[in-house]
């Protein structure tokens, strides 16, 4: 009995120590960022492209914001199963504004899935010389949010009449 504790002590320890290699980051689903914005990426194709949409809760003109597409790829999965990937929003429903994110999936120890992104956000603006304006970068980081069999975004998020416009 002894030599068998051992074996599923062991066996327990070895299990625990491959864990994380074996947690793969699945993109497709619904994810939050830190800033309340919800995206919603429901086709992952075999070659990597992807497709959904995104909500944000943050405006350049402090309007309702609609649901606008998204569109992207992702790195072939390999061993790690963390990939890399890369997508654009054009916010053309209420803004004359493009974002183009660059990220990796994560899982953390407990299971925990996060997007960690980067983005520019390219504004139009009317001349030359206000080009030096026109561009800003930032972070954001997404957790996958648990939804309900069936729901998806626009469920998800309220009507533009039912939102007041938030303070900038």
């Amino acid at each position: 009995m002894r030599g068998g504790a051992f074996i599923l002590v062991l066996a327990v320890a070895l299990a625990e120590s491959v864990a994380p290699a074996g947690r793969k980051c699945q993109l497709s689903g619904v994810w939050r960022n830190d800033q309340d914005s919800l995206m919603e990426i429901s086709v992952l194709r075999d070659n990597g492209d992807f497709q959904g949409q995104y909500l944000t809760r943050v405006t350049l003109a402090g309007g309702c914001a609609q649901i606008s597409p998204l569109r992207g790829a992702q790195q072939q999965l390999g061993e790690e199963g963390w990939p890399t990937f890369a997508f654009t929003v054009h916010w053309d429903k209420f803004s004359n504004a493009t974002t183009a994110f660059v990220g990796q999936c994560f899982v953390d120890a407990g299971g925990k899935e996060m997007l960690s992104t980067t983005w520019l956000l390219r504004e139009a603006v009317g001349s030359l010389e206000e080009d030096w304006k026109a561009t800003r970068v930032g972070r954001n980081v997404f957790t996958r949010k648990r939804t309900t069999e069936g729901k998806i975004l626009p469920n998800l998020s309220p009507p533009c009449e039912a939102v007041s416009s938030p303070a900038p």
